[in-house]
């Protein structure tokens, strides 16, 4: 009877972590939008304990990054506007140009075969947009690549995911400021049963709570103990 109720206790503390196991391999990058970049880097540093890393520039996007990696192929993304680049045509993407302050606004998942997938979430009745191309210049000259489902289709307040495919190019966490690692993530959302059902049509397990505001909660392990980010 003991064993067999350990047995249990086990398998159920099992199931427990499996969504949140599951998810965290799935993310690729964490999106921390700014309305001043040098600001969004201190608050950072403020709340992690590590300083970001630049990353580059997006032309004609109006923005520029800085990076810290949080596991081998995961990064949390700080971006905010790129001073030294035009106002761009379009409104800046993550509601930048609206921002009063740093927040963790969007999440982005690992994907491929992008078409196929963006046609199988419309047929659930998620819409992720159109797949198109990104890029942006490191400061040391390598220019990276991407496709990517169009970021400024919002889906669920941005609990929904976009998602994306470096291809060939390297991976932006191998050069990211190292000393953090996401350890978590779940989110809060006015109608928690009709995002989960969304999310797991797309295979995500990501846990969504009821919250009177959308937002997504990282937690992470750094050098001043674990913390969250919102």
């Amino acid at each position: 009877m003991i064993v067999r109720t350990l047995l249990v206790t086990a398998l159920a503390a099992a199931a427990a972590a499996a969504p949140a196991d599951g998810v965290l391999a799935r993310i690729d990058h964490l999106v921390y939008a700014t309305p001043d970049l040098t600001t969004g880097i201190d608050r950072i540093e403020q709340i992690l304990g590590v300083r970001a890393s630049p990353g580059g520039q997006h032309p004609g996007m109006g923005t520029r990054n800085a990076l810290v990696a949080l596991g081998p192929s995961c990064y949390l993304e700080i971006i905010g506007p790129d001073p030294d680049q035009p106002a761009p045509e379009k409104p800046r993407s993550f509601g930048i140009d609206d921002l009063k302050a740093p927040r963790l606004v969007r999440w982005v998942a690992k994907g491929t075969d992008l078409e196929q997938m963006a046609r199988d979430a419309a047929g659930h009745g998620v819409q992720l947009g159109d797949v198109i191309s990104g890029s942006r210049r490191r400061p040391d000259g390598v220019v990276l690549t991407w496709r990517y489902t169009d970021p400024r289709t919002v889906v669920a307040d941005g609990i929904v995911p976009y998602f994306i495919d470096w291809g060939t190019s390297p991976h932006p966490a191998a050069t990211a400021a190292k000393g953090a690692t996401l350890t978590g993530l779940r989110a809060e959302h006015p109608d928690a049963p009709r995002v989960q059902q969304m999310l797991r049509q797309l295979g995500l397990d990501l846990p969504v709570q009821r919250g009177s505001m959308p937002a997504l909660i990282a937690s992470l392990r750094t050098p001043k103990g674990t913390v969250e980010l919102r």
